[in-house]
């Protein structure tokens, strides 16, 4: 094994610190890796909130805000959380906020996926878009959405996979493995970016991630594929 290679393993991908290293260029690789879909992806998980009027809404691992700000756009009536370990990925999205004039409506707070500082049923929606497989206890983090989440409330979790059959299994595979983390490297100068292409490849499949999300007591739990399985759009309500 590579120095590089025992490095990357050492990343804790739930630590804000990993992301406070690439959070200039974060936005910039995002579009970059995802070919531009990243804003349709973003957008399709809006629309799945299907957020009531004057609802309450959590963003985790907001990063610099994207899916926070698509959904107070959507929604004028909305307030906003967004949280996310990343001190410097927060202030970058804290610049974005006020330039979309968002600051009275959408609120960036630092803090852990694993353990949430909101009450019970807090929220009439959560969601989490590319970032539950950075958290290192996936059931937890899933569990806390379940907990802040009002009975019934929406949940909606948007996340990048490799697909594993089908025409562009290989070609997709390729470009994760090969593509993602040369782009990566050269854009945030920092070779650590190939966690990111790693923690696409580890990633469950749909359906056992899916039974993962029963498992902790969501209900209606749906997995979409979007663009020929790029990423998954998984939905579910609060089963409390």
């Amino acid at each position: 094994m590579s120095t590089d290679d025992a490095a990357i393993k050492k990343i804790d991908g739930g630590d804000g610190r990993f992301f406070d290293a690439i959070a200039e260029r974060y936005d910039l690789l995002n579009r970059i890796i995802s070919l531009g879909q990243d804003g349709y992806w973003r957008n399709k998980a809006v629309k799945a909130l299907q957020l009531p009027e004057g609802a309450r809404f959590l963003d985790l691992a907001t990063g610099t805000a994207d899916l926070a700000i698509a959904s107070a756009k959507r929604h004028r009536d909305l307030d906003v959380v967004g949280l996310d370990p990343s001190a410097e990925m927060l202030a970058n999205g804290r610049v974005k906020v006020s330039k979309a004039n968002l600051e009275g409506r959408v609120e960036l707070v630092l803090g852990d996926a694993q353990d949430l500082p909101f009450e019970d049923d807090s929220f009439d929606g959560v969601a989490i878009s590319f970032g539950i497989r950075n958290v290192p206890d996936r059931r937890k983090a899933l569990q806390e959405m379940n907990r802040v989440a009002r009975p019934g409330g929406r949940i909606v979790i948007l996340e990048l996979s490799e697909p594993r059959q089908g025409l562009l299994a290989s070609p997709a595979r390729f470009y994760i493995h090969h593509v993602v983390p040369r782009i990566g490297g050269l854009i945030s100068g920092s070779k650590e970016y190939r966690y990111l292409q790693e923690s696409i490849a580890a990633f469950p499949t749909a359906d056992a991630f899916a039974q993962l999300m029963r498992e902790v007591g969501l209900t209606n739990v749906n997995a979409s594929p979007l663009s020929f399985g790029a990423v998954n759009l998984f939905t579910a309500n609060a089963g409390h």
